[in-house]
């Protein structure tokens, strides 16, 4: 199913299909209450998102009264320009089912219109506008998919190179790291197309992100300097996906940097498959296993929900 479009009247046709299939295919977990966040904070910058939460935590239009306790701050994926936090509720709110905490769901300014770093730039906003909310930085976990995993290791990135404290841990589904595309390109010449999407459409669409952009930019291209010190990860990609060298290659940049990187790669499984909670099963299994390294990450303690003020 070929949904990424280079042009601009094509991104907008793909971004209600991309949000009609995800209506049908990724079920969100049926106790979810969402609450909408919309704020311009000191600076002048725009934080938009939604935080997603099991009922006990909080009453609808309310943030989570459990935020104190740790949260997952997630970003969404598709190539900077077709989806939102509204579209992968399958996947934030069956994570805030399984884990107990809540989770933000950050969305940012999309690609023709807006440029590097402005993607980049709304997450990092988000995440300090998290903070703000009574927070502390070690009881979150970073996670995100596809574009939203290079925006998620960049940020971690950006925190550790400002001196400023990082997550407890990432979770990164099918991580789009590499953003010529040259790690796609060689994977689908070797192991053939993706079901999913090719790798010259994934190159045309990022490409509107980056264009005008140094590619050698920190921000852009990770090296094993840009990954040194992150939290520990853990990393998901599908067997049959053109982004399964993507995560690898993550994982060997963040080992040769002396980090901790778990990788799974799910044997038949395409893109972001952990999505598809209404159609595979081994989408929940993911999400579990995302989970426990949740908990891993962040000590029991922090999970009493009803210690919270």
């Amino acid at each position: 199913m070929e949904v990424l479009p280079d042009t601009p009247a094509g991104i907008r046709a793909a971004r209600r299909v991309v949000a009609g299939f995800l209506a049908v295919a990724s079920r969100p977990d049926p106790r979810a209450v969402v609450s909408c966040v919309d704020v311009v904070v000191p600076g002048g910058s725009r934080v938009r998102g939604e935080w997603v939460h099991v009922p006990e935590t909080a009453e609808p239009g309310e943030a989570p009264r459990s935020v104190g306790v740790g949260a997952v701050f997630y970003v969404h994926g598709s190539g900077f320009a077709v989806a939102s936090a509204r579209t992968h509720r399958g996947i934030t709110s069956r994570l805030a089912g399984l884990t107990g905490l809540p989770v933000f769901a950050c969305d940012y300014r999309l690609a023709p219109s807006h440029r590097f770093p402005a993607a980049a730039d709304d997450v990092g906003a988000a995440f300090e506008w998290l903070l703000g909310q009574g927070v502390d930085p070690g009881r979150v976990v970073l996670a995100g998919d596809s574009a939203g995993g290079h925006l998620v290791v960049g940020l971690a990135a950006e925190l550790r190179r400002t001196g400023r404290p990082g997550p407890a841990g990432m979770v990164l589904f099918s991580p789009l790291i590499d953003l010529s595309l040259a790690l796609a390109r060689a994977r689908e010449r070797r192991s053939g197309p993706d079901p999913m999407v090719s790798a010259a459409r994934a190159t045309s669409l990022v490409s509107l992100y980056t264009r005008d952009a140094d590619p050698d930019s920190p921000r852009l291209r990770f090296t094993p300097d840009t990954v040194a010190g992150l939290a520990p990860m853990l990393i998901h990609a599908g067997g049959i996906e053109v982004l399964a060298d993507d995560a690898a290659h993550l994982a060997s940049l963040v080992r040769a940097a002396g980090g901790e990187a778990q990788l799974r790669v799910w044997p038949g499984q395409v893109h972001v498959f952990q999505a598809l909670t209404g159609v595979v099963p081994e989408a929940t299994h993911a999400l579990r296993e995302a989970a426990a390294f949740i908990h891993d990450c962040l000590p029991e303690d922090r999970f009493r929900l009803e210690e919270c003020s």
